[in-house]
């Protein structure tokens, strides 16, 4: 009898033991199989962001009324996706990925809402109903979060129903595990609905407050743009867009959940993202800002080119006008070098004497160069001789004769004085003569 109850009490206990491990490996029909956030690759932003959800049935299951999302810190429920009322799993899993993400077309559904690398839960809803769900925060029972520096997916083993971080995955994406067939059969896909829609102006440095940052589109079709399920994505967040964009019309968005960097060390990329999840328009503003100017599309060049400029003219909700320079207050002046405003200053104008000009490099005041005479600045003017200027020439020849005689006399002095003895004895020999015989 002993060994009978012994035996009615192992059974027992096995058979509450394989009921807890059935229990603990029961997953519900539609379920969570594996996350990655995405992670920065050689410069590339959101690589392998996706969600991938499974089912224990062997039959196609009807997705209709079921969504995908994850509470936020608030306690809100975000949704990131919705499936459509005659949506069909028809595999054994399906593939979600980030929309802006590579490989993005490689799965059924695209989201547009990163998810984070700390966050949770997240939830397979049928309305208010949690299908399932995973968290990352590494707290209250949450799996450890995941780390930029080593990237892995959060993966669930089918065996325990645990979760595990894991280095290696390849998700599977078959294009016929998703159907979506419309009232009539046809495939239903959601319209382009922001197709048209640019990026126009940004103004990011701004003057004295956050509130004057703005983003502004410009709708360059034929038709008016509804924005309500378009969305603004900056570092790797979309916000969402409202309102309504005529043709060729603009439309600034001012910032009150979100700011911008004033003036970013490289490039800052914002995204139009429309409501299937495609990229519409992408802009880089570079470092470069300046307070209290935009940055803002001007038009193209020859080979069609964006043109984009920093301009100390904002023009929030109209047509962008360039200027290069800023508006200085009274009292100040423009320094076109530095292009900041300086204190103007009261320069008295040199003067200088008469016979000297300004040099204008130099501030320094030079003498005046006498003309060369070329005939042509002077007049002919009739010289008129006077007689005195007759008696001087010949007294200056008289004088050089004199100059000469006197010369020549001291020379021949000798000779001379020879001559005149010589003529005075003959003179003298013949006045004895004459008067001495008488």
């Amino acid at each position: 009898m002993k060994k009978v109850l012994l035996s009615f009490a192992a059974v027992g206990f096995y058979s509450l033991a394989f009921s807890q491990v059935c229990f603990a490996t029961q997953l519900p029909e539609i379920f969570i199989k594996a996350v990655n956030p995405g992670y920065t690759v050689d410069g590339v932003s959101n690589v392998g962001e996706m969600i991938e959800i499974a089912t224990t049935s062997d039959a196609p299951v009807s997705l209709a009324g079921l969504s995908i999302g994850y509470t936020n810190s608030s306690g809100n429920f975000i949704s990131l996706v919705e499936f459509p009322e005659y949506s069909w799993m028809t595999g054994e899993n399906i593939l979600l990925r980030l929309a802006s993400s590579p490989g993005h077309e490689l799965a059924a559904l695209n989201y547009t809402k990163t998810l984070a690398f700390k966050a949770g839960p997240l939830e397979i809803r049928r309305g208010e109903e949690i299908i399932d769900t995973v968290c990352w925060t590494g707290k209250n029972d949450c799996y450890p979060e995941f780390k930029s520096a080593s990237p892995t997916t959060l993966v669930r083993n089918l065996e325990t129903g645990e979760f595990e971080h894991v280095a290696e995955y390849e998700p599977i994406y078959l294009e016929e595990n998703y159907r979506v067939e419309g009232k009539g059969g046809e495939a239903e896909t959601p319209p382009s609905q922001c197709k048209g829609l640019m990026f126009s102006e940004i103004l990011s440095y701004y003057d004295s407050s956050q509130a004057e940052q703005f983003i502004e589109f410009y709708n360059f079709s034929s038709e008016q743009i509804l924005l309500d399920g378009c969305l603004l994505k900056y570092k790797n967040k979309t916000y969402p867009l409202s309102g309504v964009i005529k043709p060729e019309g603009y439309l600034a968005r001012y910032l009150g959940d979100f700011r911008l960097t004033k003036n970013p060390t490289n490039f800052n990329t914002l995204e139009i993202i429309d409501v299937n999840g495609g990229i519409v328009d992408k802009l880089e503003y570079p470092n470069g800002q300046r307070k209290g100017a935009a940055f803002a599309w001007v038009g193209y060049d020859g080979a069609g080119q964006e043109i984009w400029h920093v301009t100390y003219a904002p023009t929030p909700n109209g047509p962008n006008n360039y200027q290069e320079f800023k508006n200085c207050e009274e009292g100040k002046v423009l320094n076109p070098e530095t292009g900041n405003c300086v204190k103007a200053t009261t320069v008295k104008e040199k003067v200088c004497k008469e016979g000297y000009t300004l040099n204008e490099e130099t501030g320094r005041c030079k003498k005046i160069k006498t003309k060369e005479n070329n005939g042509a600045d002077y007049k002919l003017e009739k010289e008129e001789f006077k007689e005195s200027s007759s008696f001087v020439a010949i007294f200056a020849v008289i004088g050089v004769v004199a100059l000469g005689v006197i010369y020549a006399i001291y020379e021949f002095r000798k000779e001379i004085l020879k001559f005149w003895r010589k003529v005075f004895q003959r003179v003298r020999q013949t006045l004895h003569h004459v008067f001495g015989r008488h």
